[in-house]
């Protein structure tokens, strides 16, 4: 990385008091209810005044597992609800929002391949990413099947060739539908890519209505209730088709995960919007499980070194709040944490842990930042988070102080390299499910993911009953 890339995201990774202050603002407003209301307003009334269609854009990476699940929901949805789907295809994500690629490939396909039952939807991870040139002649019967208008009815078929390695199947679909030449892929895959950035965003498997995104069918529930309210639903009501699965309950009572040898380790940070709106339902699930909960917060992405661009940025805020709304759990009211309250926040955490207190420091640190407006770089807002997590406060040197002489920055890095070198992943909230003897651990990256984590403790918990 170049010094001068290098200064630029640490000027946006710990900014001036006023920089932090507009940020914040902007951010309150970019996921404002009332800004939504009116987005989706102005929306409705431009499509009555010209008698147009709902119109969905669909962005689809060949060789990405999420687009491959994405492609199976298409004729669902058009048969569902009154739209017109139009595809398009798209080039790999840059490497400023997908800035580990290698352990992105390996993870989303694990990932796919874990959720796709839940949905009633099919995905072999076959240990590896399809050849490039098997890719090429996917894209290029896609392709033609965009011009032909079979794409929702091909892309299935060929996303599943693809991925196992059919190198003979994907000729005999090239030989039976027909394919376009290179320099039309090449076009395709450019406008595609084109009109995805026009629209301000970077991602394959996403679906834009109406001004706003949904990535793959993980957030295919909250498009389905929008059409919904609309009025779009057609041919009986069956239903949010593509629901997000429920997190299970405990079984056997809180003790058993816990005496079966059954731990949840937690990978949160204190800049992460997904991370707040998980924090207190996973904290709640190691309860009611009785699995032990291991606390290992490492640092946030920005703060150490990973770019991220505007777009990537204002999408996670904006999908943040909806997925906040849908659980129920307050945010919105963001004052920005990034630099050094971050770093005041994990410095207090030792002295807060020694206390007993550690988890509701985090929990009451990352409620201040993006539900209650508090500045947490002020000595007063992180007053208020110690109130609010039950620690009698006498200032940040004086709690810094007495706590225990560790090293809060060894130990967050420790734990960053465990989330790389052992999970395989970089992002969070994740989580890590270890035990009973004999079980492999589970690894999985996501607030979205909070119902497969429920339910891979409760499977462990039977396992041991």
């Amino acid at each position: 990385m170049g010094s001068g890339r290098s200064a630029r995201l640490a000027a946006r990774g710990n900014p001036g008091p006023l920089a932090r202050r507009l940020a914040s603002l902007l951010l309150r407003g970019l996921v404002s209810e009332r800004r939504q209301r009116r987005r989706r307003a102005l929306h409705r009334l431009w499509r009555a005044a010209r008698g147009a269609p709902r119109r969905i854009f669909y962005f689809h990476r060949s060789d990405d597992p999420y687009s491959h699940l994405a492609a199976q929901a298409l004729a669902e949805l058009a048969e569902r609800y009154a739209v017109r789907i139009e595809p398009h295809l798209v080039a790999p994500t840059n490497e400023v929002d997908a800035p580990e690629p290698e352990l992105l490939a390996a993870h989303a396909r694990r990932d796919a391949a874990a959720v796709a039952p839940h949905y009633g939807l099919a995905f072999a991870d076959p240990g590896r990413a399809p050849a490039s040139e098997n890719t090429r002649t996917a894209e290029r019967i896609l392709t033609r099947a965009i011009e032909t208008g079979r794409f929702a009815a091909l892309a299935p078929t060929v996303g599943e060739a693809l991925w196992r390695g059919a190198a003979a199947g994907l000729a005999g679909l090239a030989a039976r539908y027909g394919q376009a030449d290179e320099s039309a892929r090449r076009r395709a895959l450019a406008a595609g890519s084109g009109l995805r950035a026009k629209l301000r965003h970077y991602s394959g498997a996403m679906f834009h209505y109406g001004g706003e995104w949904y990535w793959g069918v993980d957030r295919l529930h909250h498009l389905e209730r929008r059409l919904r309210g609309e009025g779009a639903a057609q041919g009986g009501d069956g239903g949010i088709r593509f629901a997000r699965p429920a997190i299970p309950g405990a079984q056997g009572g809180a003790e058993s995960a816990g005496a079966a040898g059954v731990s949840l380790e937690f990978f949160p940070s204190l800049r992460s919007p997904y991370t707040a709106i998980a924090y207190e339902a996973t904290l709640a699930l190691a309860r009611e499980t009785g699995a032990r909960l291991q606390l290992r917060p490492v640092m946030p992405m920005v703060m150490r070194g990973v770019p991220a661009s505007l777009a990537k940025g204002f999408y996670i805020f904006q999908d943040a709040k909806r997925e906040a709304d849908y659980y129920g759990v307050p945010f919105g009211k963001v004052f920005d944490p990034i630099g050094r309250p971050v770093e005041r926040g994990f410095a207090l955490f030792p002295w807060a842990r020694s206390r007993g207190r550690g988890a509701e420091w985090l929990g009451a640190f990352l409620q201040a930042a993006f539900a209650r407006g508090i500045n947490t770089g002020s000595d007063a807002g992180l007053a208020e988070v110690a109130a609010h997590a039950g620690l009698e406060w006498r200032g940040f040197a004086a709690a810094r102080d007495a706590a225990q002489p560790e090293d809060w920055r060894a130990e967050l890095e420790q734990n960053r390299r465990a989330l790389y070198g052992e999970l395989g992943l970089w992002g969070v909230p994740s989580y890590r499910i270890c035990g009973p003897a004999g079980e492999s651990d589970f690894a999985t990256w996501g607030q979205d993911r909070l119902w497969l984590v429920a339910a891979e403790l409760r499977r462990r918990m039977a396992l041991s009953s």
